[in-house]
């Protein structure tokens, strides 16, 4: 292992931003326990949306996906910020594909499971409440 000098440091600017690369990474990837129900989840939600507008049946796949390409993004983006603010080197991403991909099964079982909701059935849901001939407060 190469010992860190003044010749092969990366840059102040280029430290800098890469901790903000990695700050955002680690936002997104699945290392803190709150950042799924915070924001994960919520993202892939939103992503999965207008899939489930068009069709209920693509709520469960769209959601997976959304949800898997924030954890991606998360672990890629926390890679390129820690390696661009300590080395020059690269990084491989095996390992980081193979724990989202594990974190989208649990995900995703959750969400066939039913505990997370497509987005028409809430609205299927609130319409029902809402209907003028039983409640009148909606």
């Amino acid at each position: 292992m190469e010992l860190m000098t003044s010749k092969n440091r990366p840059s102040w600017g280029r430290r800098a931003g890469s901790s903000i690369v990695a700050g955002l990474g680690w936002l997104l990837s699945p290392l803190s326990w709150w950042n799924d129900l915070v924001v994960n989840v919520p993202l892939a939600y939103l992503f999965a949306t207008p899939f489930s507008l068009l069709d209920d049946r693509l709520y469960l796949p769209a959601f997976a996906l959304g949800y898997w390409l924030t954890n991606v993004l998360g672990f890629v983006l926390l890679h390129k910020g820690v390696v661009g603010m300590v080395s020059t080197g690269k990084a491989t991403l095996r390992r980081d594909l193979f724990l989202a991909s594990g974190y989208t099964f649990v995900i995703v079982l959750a969400a066939w499971l039913g505990w997370l909701p497509s987005p028409a059935s809430l609205l299927e849901q609130w319409r029902s409440l809402c209907s003028p001939t039983e409640h009148s407060e909606c």
